[in-house]
């Protein structure tokens, strides 16, 4: 059986949250996605998730939530990995750490598809080896489901199209996350894995990152901390769509989509549920 899976890239913010509120579902009907799977750690004003936001995202029609290095920036959000089967934290961290190794959502055509993320370690916080955790967990998922989908969560561009080539054949999907850039990579590989080294940003492209440019250019000539407020222009969802089939779990086709709103200006992009914009003067991504 033929099922097509959503990968929607980092949700930057209101920006982020509004498109996917005011698109996702049209873009789900127009091109019959079966799934959809999206990166939520910048999502809180611009980083980190809230229990509110988290329930507004599942409303939008998004099945399976991953994080990344921010997962726990808002620690309310903790008591939701704890609970929820639907939400995952990277993997290879700690044993210890609050949150779940895979998610599964079980689609209408009785398909169950499966995410795993991973997070890189070059110029990344330290974590456990990303091969040897995913080693650990593949066999009990393989049983669990049809269709498994892995993010790695990474800086360097080479760590990921490592994973893409180690996991080829044993997963239907690698998709890289977190430098908020669309690449123009996307391929299946020699043994019928989906691959992509980045999905880009949901959010704000007029910006650096998702952010105002001249805030961040501010922290980069002066070295001083600097807050990071969230652009509002020229607002994209950055996706990919991957057609897989089930019985083989193979991918057939893998595709870029990117869908604009209208350049919504610089209007107020806070509201109750975002939290304040990070004063760190280095790059949130």
């Amino acid at each position: 059986m033929k099922i097509k899976v959503l990968c929607i890239g980092d949700i930057v913010g209101r920006p982020g949250r509004r498109i996917l509120s005011a698109q996702l579902s049209g873009l789900v009907r127009q091109h019959g996605v079966d799934a959809v799977i999206a990166n939520a750690e910048n999502v809180a004003g611009g980083s980190g998730l809230t229990p509110q936001i988290y329930d507004k995202l599942s409303r939008y029609g998004i099945d399976l939530i991953t994080l990344g290095d921010h997962c726990y920036r808002k620690k309310e959000i903790i008591p939701i990995l704890e609970t929820e089967s639907n939400i995952v934290r990277p993997a290879n961290l700690s044993p210890a750490a609050a949150g779940r190794d895979f998610a599964l959502y079980q689609t209408s055509k009785g398909v169950s598809v499966a995410v795993v993320t991973l997070i890189g370690r070059i110029y990344m916080k330290p974590s456990d080896c990303p091969y040897a955790k995913i080693d650990s967990i593949l066999p009990r998922l393989q049983q669990q489901a049809d269709v498994i989908f892995v993010e790695m969560h990474a800086e360097a561009t080479s760590e990921k199209v490592a994973m893409g080539y180690y996991l080829d054949g044993k997963v239907s999907c690698v998709f890289g996350t977190h430098t908020h850039i669309t690449t123009a990579d996307e391929r299946i590989l020699p043994r019928g894995t989906a691959y992509i080294t980045d999905l880009g940003m949901t959010g704000a492209h007029d910006s650096v990152l998702g952010r105002k440019s001249e805030c961040v250019i501010r922290a980069f000539r002066t070295q001083m901390p600097c807050p990071f407020e969230l652009a509002a222009g020229d607002v994209r969802i950055s996706a990919i769509l991957v057609t897989v089939d089930s019985h083989t779990r193979k991918a057939e086709l893998i595709e870029r989509i990117q869908v604009r709103e209208e350049d919504s200006g610089d209007e107020s992009i806070y509201d109750s549920d975002d939290g304040r914009p990070d004063a760190s003067n280095g790059f949130l991504s």
